[in-house]
């Protein structure tokens, strides 16, 4: 049976214009990362990842939300090991191209800050360290809180598609199960709920959410909402292939703040999960809280967000430092 993360305490730090926010965070399972892990063997690494990941946000907004999507999704099952990122084989099938990875993207962007590390330090920043520290300093961009995250992770050699499904929630699945899934790696409700304010920022697809509207509209959204997702989806069965999407927050789409939570409360969650955690009493208090304080929202999402990072990492001589962020390293012939 696996065990449970316990609190301990952590400072979250005011850097790059970040906002500060403190959290309490012990997690055993995480034993074996510190904080700045890299200061001997590659002293610049964090700065080369924020200036990258500064780089391709100018560029690129939407990376933003991929790097928070990618520390979710791989740290999430079963071990933040970068496995999110392999290829798939001719015998193994990835966990990129799993459902419950629909949408998912940007993933050459992670190729490109991992180049930019190995011409510094060649060999020693591992892939699932990139995953955390890109999504760390993507949550500053996007207007959030800084997180000083530990690294010292290494990188898992397979792919784990086969419990992608067993560990990972689903939109349309109850309360009572998103709250049990969670709790496998020690997140409680008031974590559950700030890291559902990611939905703050982002898009989503319609294929994701026409059977809201189709065939007939859940009387529980918003009547006015409803106009605009349904021009925004005017299909019953959307083209997956096609770019189809409604914004999670039409007001602030492109910051991480609370307005997801006032929404909400408008009856304007465009997922069941996020409907949900108005309509369930375990939730719907945490919800009216996060709404009227932001410092609250961030300080819960800052210690979910600390604990999915340390979820069962891969350290010390297990895994490798992958070469590739895509393929893991080719078995040297003895």
């Amino acid at each position: 049976m696996r065990k449970l993360p316990i609190l301990l305490v952590a400072l979250l730090l005011c850097i790059n214009g970040g906002i500060s926010v403190s959290a309490e965070i012990e997690n055993p399972r995480g034993s074996g990362l510190s904080l700045n892990y890299y200061r001997d063997s590659c002293p610049q690494a964090e700065d080369v990842i924020r200036e990258q990941v500064q780089l391709l946000y100018k560029r690129h907004k939407n990376t933003a939300f991929s790097w928070l999507r990618n520390i979710f999704h791989d740290c999430f099952v079963e071990s933040c090991d970068a496995s999110l990122l392999l290829d798939s084989t001719r015998r193994v099938l990835s966990e990129k191209e799993n459902d419950r990875s629909f949408g998912m993207r940007n993933f050459r962007y992670i190729e490109t800050i991992k180049e930019a590390i190995e011409r510094e330090c060649p060999g020693v920043v591992s892939c699932a360290d990139i995953v955390v520290l890109s999504a760390r300093d993507a949550i500053v961009s996007l207007g959030g809180p800084y997180i000083p995250l530990k690294t010292g992770r290494r990188d898992g050699r397979k792919s784990r598609v086969d419990v992608v499904q067993h560990f990972l929630p689903d939109h349309n699945e109850s309360m009572n199960a998103v709250l049990q899934r969670f709790a496998g790696i020690g997140i409680d409700a008031p974590g559950v709920v700030a890291l559902l304010g990611a939905h703050s920022v982002g898009r989503t697809h319609c294929a994701k959410l026409v059977h809201r509207l189709y065939p007939e509209v859940d009387p529980a959204l918003d009547p006015l909402h409803v106009h605009h997702m349904l021009r925004k989806c005017p299909d019953p069965i959307p083209d997956p292939k096609a770019v189809q999407y409604v914004r999670n927050d039409r007001g602030t789409p492109m910051k991480l703040d609370n307005n997801y939570y006032k929404n909400l409360l408008q009856n304007r969650g465009l997922l069941i999960v996020d409907h949900q955690l108005v309509t369930d009493k375990r939730t719907k208090g945490i919800v009216k809280k996060m709404a009227k304080s932001e410092k609250y929202f961030f300080e819960e999402f800052a210690k979910a967000i600390t604990i999915l990072s340390e979820n069962n990492p891969l350290t010390g001589d297990k895994g490798e430092i992958r070469e590739q962020c895509n393929v893991a390293n080719k078995k040297k012939v003895r």
